[in-house]
């Protein structure tokens, strides 16, 4: 058992003890009261219609025909007292000075029910008429025993143990299981997250806890969902390490192929051997560059992102600066760029990733064909839709979400394709870091279609104006 499970179950049975405890008190004082509050003095209905019935005797029978009412059937009948005002019962019993007391007690007291009556006889005496209250078996009267009564001492304390000791050890189950119910999955917890620490996230929650229904549960299977995406993680990092390995193990062997020929070779040759070192650095140093913004934006830190950009003039630079490379590769770009809005940013990172999709495009589109730039805007929804189009060979449609993952080249284009895969990956990452969406789909008449959703501002007023104005 942990130590979660005996705090449960300390704090479960302390509260259980004391309620019990508690409630047993209660009877105890609730008893003892009722015992001090016990009258001595019969206070049934038929006690009170005997009195009356003596009463009216006594008023118009005289004492001689009470004695008769008070004789017959003693054995049967409760028994009848009628006292005067010197203490000396009509039939010459011994009579108690406390009894005497309560019962005149009771007549000022104006109860309901007439159970103590003071006649006057035609003998000049006045009468004090009512009925002590039954004994029990033990010849004790009104829950006491006379002893005590006549030494005056208090009634004996009743203590509900018995009632206790059974609803202690209900307690003391109940505050097990309790402590049991709460304890366990926990336990399962706590082993889940040292199996994690250890580097294993193959262990799920969800079995285990199936059956339960509460927060436990829900932790559990948020447990489960955790390690799982770790799991994507750390095989996405891996994954990266071998692209990266890979990505820079072809430059590097092909820098050492070429430095070694650098050596032996003359030296009007080594003019080319330098030129083809200086292109393989350079293309290393590209792909060093763009795993460093990946890793920026994989962090989130992509520097500013509260810069208002101008999309329109970002575009119209952009596709100016794109035109120089399409012509040098006998391609065009058509660019219909109407969204006189502002998107809230970095600059230079959605130019970055705009500029991305764009050479992608012209890269693979056919000699002699056009990249489409079309923009749309959704005024209703603040939305900027941008377009880009191209006539190259397309994406197969098992791969079009497979494109902006890391290093992925289509097998369409693969074999001759210069880039690392890192590009689209990259322009993703930061269409999301600006809150947008960003897909690919292959056009009916040949080619692919990439869409970018950016959220724009709405119109701000200038100071003193409206919206209206």
């Amino acid at each position: 058992m942990g130590r979660l499970f005996w705090k449960f179950f300390f704090f479960i049975a302390i509260a259980q003890i004391t309620a019990t405890f508690g409630v047993g008190v209660l009877f105890w004082v609730e008893n003892l009261e009722r015992n001090n509050r016990s009258s001595e003095i019969d206070l049934s209905p038929p006690a009170s219609f005997m009195i009356r019935s003596a009463a009216a005797t006594l008023q118009f029978g005289g004492t001689e025909a009470l004695r008769g009412l008070i004789n017959e059937g003693h054995e049967h009948r409760p028994k009848l007292y009628a006292v005067d005002e010197n203490m000396v019962d009509l039939m010459g019993r011994e009579v108690s000075p406390k009894l005497v007391e309560e019962a005149r007690a009771l007549l000022s007291s104006k109860r309901e029910r007439h159970v103590v009556e003071l006649v006057k006889a035609a003998n000049g005496h006045s009468y004090l008429l009512f009925i002590p209250a039954p004994t029990d078996e033990f010849g004790n009267r009104a829950g006491r025993d006379p002893r005590m009564r006549e030494r005056g001492e208090p009634p004996p304390m009743f203590f509900p143990s018995m009632p206790i000791a059974v609803a202690l050890v209900a307690s003391l189950v109940f505050a097990l299981l309790l402590a049991w119910y709460f304890s366990h999955p926990i336990r399962h917890l706590k082993n889940a997250f040292a199996q994690a620490a250890s580097g294993n996230l193959d262990l799920e929650l969800e079995p285990v806890m199936s059956s339960r229904s509460d927060e436990l549960a829900d932790l559990g299977r948020d447990f489960d969902a955790m390690t799982a995406k770790l799991r994507v993680l750390m095989e996405s990092q891996r994954r990266l390490l071998h692209d990266v390995s890979h990505e820079l193990r072809s430059p590097i062997a092909r820098l050492q192929v070429a430095i070694g020929l650098a050596r032996v070779q003359d030296r009007d040759k080594l003019e080319l051997t330098l030129e083809r070192i200086e292109r393989e650095s350079m293309r290393m140093d590209s792909l060093v560059g763009e795993l460093l913004t990946l890793s920026r934006l994989e962090a989130n830190v992509p520097g500013s992102m509260e810069e208002d950009i101008a999309i329109e003039g970002l575009l119209a630079d952009m596709i100016a600066d794109a035109e120089f490379e399409a012509e040098a590769n006998a391609r065009h770009i058509a660019g219909e760029v109407d969204c006189p809005v502002e998107i809230k940013g970095n600059p230079e990172l959605l130019y970055r990733a705009i500029e991305n999709v764009l050479r992608n495009a012209i890269k693979h589109t056919a000699a002699d064909t056009t990249v489409q730039v079309t923009t749309q805007v959704d005024e209703a929804n603040h939305l900027l839709h941008l377009s880009i189009l191209d006539r190259g060979p397309g994406v197969p449609e098992d791969e079009l979400d497979q494109i902006f993952e890391l290093f992925f080249r289509s097998s369409r284009t693969k074999s001759n394709s210069a880039g690392h895969g890192l590009g689209l990956s990259i322009a993703r990452r930061i269409i999301e870091a600006h809150h947008g969406v960003i897909r690919a789909a292959n056009r009916q008449d040949g080619g692919l279609q990439v869409d970018i959703t950016l959220p724009f501002m709405p119109d701000q007023p200038a100071p003193g104006q409206t919206l209206d104005s």
